[in-house]
């Protein structure tokens, strides 16, 4: 089965790996983004938690290694070609959370680091006879802030702009 990639994927030479960084929250579409977006990295220096990266071509991506979004809206202050905002719309970005079998629980081992540092309550631990929980993510809670990613210790967790693999867990 064939993919689509954006003309900047095929001449940048990632035709393998066809996905679109995520963008700062209040992002526009990626093609209005990329052009409005001057690369200034004024966004980037706003960020309070430091979540925000230059990455292919100095385009701002997140990088939720370190740390969760707040959603203070500074990097949409920052930007003043209209790549960001406006700041008002909820949930920021349509991001979705996928825990995989990289997970410990999958593994038999009771590790529940993901749902302590979700302030959201949006992984939830369901009981599972003669095992240890399974985190179940309730998708209509989950905000996209990242803050389950950096701390889960096999890096299981990820988010995804891609909403057919909604509320996926092991």
């Amino acid at each position: 089965m064939a993919h689509e990639i954006s003309r900047r994927q095929f001449l940048s030479g990632d035709i393998q790996h066809g996905s679109t960084p995520i963008r700062p929250p209040w992002s526009m579409a990626e093609a209005d983004f990329l052009a409005r977006c001057d690369r200034c990295g004024d966004c980037i220096t706003a960020c309070q938690e430091n979540i925000l990266k230059a990455g292919s071509g100095q385009y701002p991506e997140v990088d939720f290694s370190t740390d969760g979004c707040a959603f203070c809206g500074a990097c949409v202050r920052a930007c003043t070609h209209g790549a960001l905002g406006p700041d008002t719309e909820w949930p920021p970005w349509m991001l979705t959370l996928i825990i995989d079998d990289g997970c410990l629980a999958s593994r038999g081992v009771d590790c529940r680091v993901c749902g302590e540092q979700c302030e959201y309550a949006a992984i939830r631990f369901i009981p599972v006879l003669r095992s240890v929980s399974r985190p179940h993510v309730e998708a209509g809670q989950c905000t996209g802030c990242g803050a389950c990613v950096g701390p889960c210790p096999t890096g299981a967790i990820r988010l995804s702009e891609n909403h057919s693999q909604e509320g996926q867990q092991p």
